[in-house]
């Protein structure tokens, strides 16, 4: 075996291990973009190309038949359009253009596309573009006339993305990248006849399109998705801080003219926890739990101040060295008081537990208050905005999740995992 068919069949196997990769890796992404599924299309018949390659060097150096070189070159003609097709479909869905433009772009693309699989197939019988001598592969002098296809879609790839304001440079790089390292890559090719530097360089060009588009673009997406859940978080806090704070002074503003002592010790209580806790407040980061309960604590203690024995807590934290999102408990524990145990004429008991098991950190908040039919509600209502933003969050911070188990006249039991 040559020196160039060796290097032609490491070549033909590098890029198809490396397009697989790819390509299984976009199969088994969930939500895929519509600009990655066109990717993954591209990959795919990126393997099919390079594989048929791959099998004509090796049946070549079996078959060398006028007939055999002059259908499989028909063949790979045929396929550098469908792959330049692919790729313009792919810049399309990834450059965001105005609907006009593409359409103007796509019926260019598919006219020409026509009139060139056209060409290539008369060939066949005219040798207009090639022939086949002694089992040797013969370009005619119109030769360059085959490229016209690739040569247009280059032109308008390039020149999309060139003058598109929204590509950063990284982006227009890759596409020329692709447009202009096939090219170079002939012309070398010329030099050393019989080497397929060409396919080489499509290897080297599809990488820097995967790397310099799709994966920055994941990143890039992956980290304004971070901010908004960020930002959504923040909105979400802004809901709930206020809430705590008026209640906490309610309960202050009801003791001052039914015991003003308790006012005053609940003011000075109330006063010191903010002053060491505000930052809690409005932390979007996770926080200690110990840190969450003296949140609760404080809150459980000013409305004890206000309702005196209708309210009984038992503590029992048999664990608190975990994280969790600020104000995700306090809120469950403050709705199990308002809306529970105070709908009973005499008031009632909350439980507070936590412990871990081998995978997660739980918090149970248990009241035997009045209790409701949980097939009656619907929490999506906008009235159980509270819980559900308690719940986005502790799914979007923590991995955890929220239950509840309710019964008319028994009480709820609400019960909060947190992933370790």
């Amino acid at each position: 075996m040559s020196n160039n068919v060796i290097f032609n069949l490491t070549v033909c196997i590098i890029g198809i291990i490396i397009f697989l990769i790819h390509a299984v890796n976009l199969f088994f992404k969930k939500g895929k973009r519509k600009d990655e599924k066109c990717l993954f299309d591209f990959l795919v018949f990126t393997i099919v190309h390079f594989s048929t390659y791959l099998v004509f060097s090796l049946v070549k150096t079996v078959y060398t038949s006028n007939a055999y070189v002059i259908v499989f070159y028909t063949v790979f003609y045929v396929m550098n359009n469908i792959e330049v097709l692919l790729l313009l479909r792919y810049m399309l869905n990834y450059v965001d253009l105005e609907t006009k433009t593409i359409n103007v772009i796509s019926v260019i693309n598919i006219s020409l596309f026509v009139v060139f699989i056209i060409l290539d197939i008369v060939n066949i019988f005219t040798g207009i573009f090639f022939s086949a001598e002694n089992g040797q592969y013969l370009r005619s002098d119109t030769m360059i006339i085959s490229q016209g296809y690739q040569l247009i879609i280059f032109a308008i790839v390039l020149l999309v993305t060139a003058f598109n304001k929204k590509l950063v440079i990284r982006e227009k790089a890759a596409f020329s990248a692709y447009c202009l390292l096939p090219f170079a890559a002939i012309i070398i090719q010329n030099v050393f006849k019989g080497y397929a530097i060409a396919y080489a360089s499509i290897i080297f060009a599809v990488e820097i399109l995967f790397f310099f588009l799709n994966v920055q673009k994941t990143i890039a997406l992956l980290n304004e998705e971070e901010k908004n859940k960020e930002a959504q978080i923040k909105l979400m806090l802004s809901q709930i801080q206020p809430h705590f704070i008026y209640n906490s002074l309610s309960a202050i503003s009801t003791l001052i003219t039914i015991d003003p002592e308790k006012a005053q010790e609940a003011l000075d209580d109330f006063t010191e926890y903010l002053r060491h806790n505000l930052s809690s407040l409005t932390e979007t980061r996770l926080i200690l739990f110990k840190d969450e309960m003296k949140h609760v604590r404080t809150y459980v203690s000013l409305e004890k101040l206000r309702f005196n024995d209708r309210i009984n807590v038992v503590y029992d934290v048999k664990t608190e060295d975990f994280c969790v999102p600020p104000l995700c408990i306090q809120p469950i524990v403050e709705n199990a008081i308002k809306h529970g145990i105070l709908k009973k004429l005499e008031g009632g008991t909350l439980y507070i537990k936590t412990y871990e098991t081998s995978g997660e950190y739980v918090v149970e908040i248990i009241d035997d208050g009045v209790g409701f039919n949980i097939e009656d509600v619907n929490f999506g209502e906008n009235k159980h905005i509270g819980l559900n933003n308690i719940k986005y969050r502790i799914d979007t911070m923590c991995h955890g999740s929220i239950s509840i188990n309710s019964r008319q006249g028994e009480g709820t039991k609400v019960v909060v995992k947190f992933a370790k």
